[in-house]
């Protein structure tokens, strides 16, 4: 079934970059980047040493803006529009939210494998392999 929707979520990797480029080679439909800015009292930042604060978030928020920017120039450099998205959360369950609240019906992204316990975490990336087994869609993983 061809996709009328697709999500491409970004975190600024180079896996995700290509997951960008397979989507727009592959895809030829509405696609949206995503990128979840981490709150940055998580666990994930620093250690959560570093309590928020707002020039720590006004930064989050700038990168964020400035990946989905790029994804945005870089598809119209290849004659073809996104739309943009950023979201605040966990990023696995901020995608697969995104899924169910925009009618989206595929997602690419990239996959980071390394050191875990699990063979599919090695193989996928822990965000990749939540939205995996938990997408109501179809999801693709760029490596």
């Amino acid at each position: 079934m061809t996709p009328d929707h697709v999500l491409v979520p970004l975190d600024g990797s180079p896996l995700a970059d290509e997951a960008l480029a397979h989507a727009l080679a592959t895809f030829d439909c509405r696609v949206t980047v995503l990128n979840v800015v981490t709150p940055l009292d998580a666990g994930m930042t620093e250690g959560g040493v570093l309590a928020p604060d707002d020039d720590r978030v006004a930064a989050a928020i700038a990168r964020a803006e400035r990946l989905v920017e790029t994804a945005r120039e870089r598809a119209d450099a290849d004659g073809r529009a996104v739309e943009t998205a950023t979201e605040t959360g966990d990023p696995a369950e901020a995608i697969l939210a995104y899924v169910e609240d925009h009618d989206v019906d595929h997602v690419v992204m990239g996959g980071h494998g390394g050191e875990r316990d699990s063979i599919a975490r090695r193989l996928l990336g822990t965000v990749a392999t939540a939205v995996v087994g938990n997408a109501s869609v179809t999801v693709t993983v760029v490596r």
